[in-house]
């Protein structure tokens, strides 16, 4: 009986988080398909009379007047942003996550990184702002992602360290008396033996990049390196704003993460096969 009773728990637990996730989108996804009458209609509907999927027709248009020239624009904008981010902050936390991790008496450097990340970024803005400008990379998909460096660099690094001290070291250590370097035991031995918790990193790295808006504003001016965060909050600037609209774009908007987290998972779950394996 008590089995049963925490079974029935555990699986209302379940429930009321998965609604709580999918309710909003949910909600997001009737609002981009619902009429500007059935938005403002009182009492509210929770369905629409009328199904209208023409705001994600003009979504993914380029034809002129369209907001698809600015949404799809963004949208590559923010991909390979993010993308870039991930893949420099990645390479440089690996090998210095790694040191933190097997030679001791460094923790000073990483909790001196950590102390940094903590600041509010707004500290930054300023010396920032200068370096691009020394360097002409204001307004640039490359000045950015730079940016985004100083953001991701510390969490992955602190967050693969972590994950790095639970690894055994046993074979890392037959291996350096085999004759192996620092760099080929991290290639040939740690990383196979990592993937799952790489793969973990990259997700949240990612989605730091994806989500984050204050640079974005202050580092762009136009369509040229503008990100999704701040073309959305573009389509809110105007007097007349079209809820529907900026709710398509949020559905839209979402559906690059869902994808980067699918493919992710796989390769969480291989290399967590491939590593026991190994083991």
């Amino acid at each position: 009986m008590k089995r049963k009773i925490r079974t029935f728990l555990r699986y209302l637990a379940a429930l009321i988080v998965a609604l709580s996730i999918l309710g909003p989108m949910a909600w997001l996804f009737l609002m981009s398909v619902s009429s500007t009458a059935d938005l403002t209609r009182i009492p509210l509907e929770w369905l629409p009379r009328q199904w209208d999927f023409s705001r994600y027709a003009s979504l993914v248009s380029l034809a002129p007047g369209k907001p698809g020239a600015l949404f799809l624009h963004a949208l590559l904008n923010s991909i390979l942003v993010a993308c870039g981010a991930t893949l420099v902050s990645l390479v440089l936390a690996v090998p210095a996550a790694f040191s933190f991790s097997r030679y001791p008496g460094r923790e000073g450097w990483l909790y001196a990184g950590l102390g940094i990340y903590m600041v509010p970024p707004v500290a930054f803005v300023l010396p920032l702002y200068f370096i691009l400008e020394q360097l002409g990379l204001l307004n640039t998909r490359t000045g950015l992602v730079l940016v985004y460096c100083s953001l991701i660099l510390p969490f992955l690094t602190w967050m693969l360290k972590n994950q790095f001290d639970t690894l055994p070291r046993d074979i890392e250590q037959a291996a350096r008396l085999d004759g192996l370097r620092f760099w080929q035991v991290l290639l040939r031995i740690t990383l196979p033996l990592a993937k799952p918790m790489l793969g973990a990193s990259a997700l949240f790295g990612w989605l730091l990049a994806w989500d984050e808006f204050f640079y974005s504003l202050l580092f762009t001016s136009n369509l040229a390196a503008q990100t999704l965060p701040v073309t959305i909050a573009g389509f809110t600037a105007g007097r007349a704003t079209d809820d529907g609209l900026i709710a398509a774009v949020g559905i839209l908007a979402s559906v690059p993460p869902l994808f980067i987290a699918i493919w992710l998972q796989k390769t969480l779950v291989g290399g967590l096969a491939s590593g026991g394996s190994k083991g």
